[in-house]
């Protein structure tokens, strides 16, 4: 049932997918759906838990570097074969809510407190993990839609009028590679940035208990 509710959403997106559309697809009863989900938002918990169930976990005697990229670079290519979920997962339509979903959550916790961080930390970048992740992936399957509407003039042709070298100059030194499609950000380029960040933290509270204990 998971797996035809995320064919489904794929091909025709969430909005068009309904418990009678889904049951339609499997050949049953809609109301017989109602055996395994209680809603369509309980049917969106359960695509989402199954994505998040489809990543591999890292062997957790890696350093933690390590288990930060394969969890990283999983994800990313998960989710990447499953955007309208993400889509989902971001705006709070879908949440995971299974014990396989969470195993992942717990794997990149730990993987996080073992750099040296503290609990608040760790859970604001595994929040800004997810949130790079998400970002990426929103981006590519916008790009790749190719649905865009007609416009009179092309806004590549606007910031070019616009984003002049004495107004904006920054933006106009800048601008080629921003309209460059192939000038797309590499994820495993942006996790080892999140790692180094997650070090520069992990360094900081390092310094500050020592002096703590100090006086």
């Amino acid at each position: 049932m998971l797996a035809a509710a995320l064919r489904l959403a794929d091909t025709h997106g969430l909005a068009w997918l309904s418990m009678r559309k889904l049951a339609a697809e499997l050949g049953v009863e809609a109301m017989s759906l109602y055996n395994h989900v209680a809603s369509k938002s309980d049917l969106l918990d359960g695509m989402a838990s199954r994505v998040f169930e489809l990543i591999e976990l890292p062997d957790p005697a890696l350093p933690w570097p390590d288990r930060i990229r394969a969890l990283g670079v999983g994800a990313h290519n998960t989710f990447s074969a499953y955007p309208v979920v993400v889509g989902a997962l971001a705006s709070d339509q879908a949440n995971p809510r299974s014990i396989g979903a969470l195993r992942l959550i717990d794997a990149l916790l730990g993987a996080l407190l073992d750099a040296g961080l503290d609990e608040r930390a760790a859970a604001q970048r595994y929040r800004s993990l997810l949130g790079l992740l998400f970002g990426l992936v929103l981006s590519d399957s916008m790009t790749a839609a190719g649905d865009r509407p007609e416009r009179d003039a092309p806004i590549a042709d606007w910031f070019g009028r616009i984003a002049t070298a004495d107004a904006l100059p920054s933006l106009h030194r800048v601008l080629p590679a921003l309209l460059d499609q192939n000038c797309a950000p590499d994820v495993e380029q942006e996790i080892e940035f999140f790692i180094a960040g997650v070090r520069s933290v992990a360094r900081t509270r390092r310094k500050q208990a020592g002096r703590g204990k100090q006086r």
